[in-house]
């Protein structure tokens, strides 16, 4: 019998409950979760502070005890054709026969190549996201209760909330 191997992308900027929950929610459907971490090429700036090496230790570090199931953590760099993503992310990738996102660009490119889509329901969105967290690290309001303890340890490690604080500035 075939696995069933999902793919799953996203910015990670960072990762936060709401990922875990859609992760969690994927892996009981099926064998094997490939996530991609999209925009892989974008760091140090407001709204993509974290590199692609940081958002492989928060992801990997978070599901590796929480997570009873293989998972692939693959940095995927934008080319800026998108009639050629697909191409280009089932090229990086270990192959997959599902993908899971709700992102409506991701949605349509992978339903175009023939790929089933499925749009997982999203988690608290309203205070699960990257822009809020980003938001509340600009304000000095609690964040960490968004990420896995194990995120919060990779932000303080390389320094990123300060990192978001220099990038947000002017000059």
């Amino acid at each position: 019998m075939e696995k069933i191997r999902g793919f799953y992308i996203g910015r990670f900027q960072p990762y936060h409950y709401g990922h875990q929950s859609v992760i969690m929610h994927i892996a009981e459907e099926v064998d094997e979760i490939v996530i991609g971490i999209g925009s892989a090429q974008l760091s140090h700036t407001p709204n993509n502070p974290f590199t692609a090496g940081e958002r492989v230790l928060m992801i990997t570090r978070a599901l590796e005890k929480s997570l009873s199931l293989p998972f692939y953590v693959i940095p995927i760099e934008d080319i800026q054709r998108n009639a050629l993503w697909v191409s280009h992310a089932r090229a990086i990738s270990p192959p997959f026969n599902a993908v899971y996102s709700s992102n409506p660009l991701v949605v349509r490119l992978f339903s175009e190549s023939g790929t089933d889509v499925i749009s997982p329901e999203m988690y608290k969105r309203k205070n699960y996201s990257g822009t809020e967290i980003r938001r509340r690290m600009l304000a000095e309001e609690d964040w960490r209760s968004l990420v896995p303890p194990e995120v919060a340890d990779v932000i303080d490690e390389t320094d990123g909330v300060r990192r978001l604080h220099d990038v947000s500035g002017s000059d």
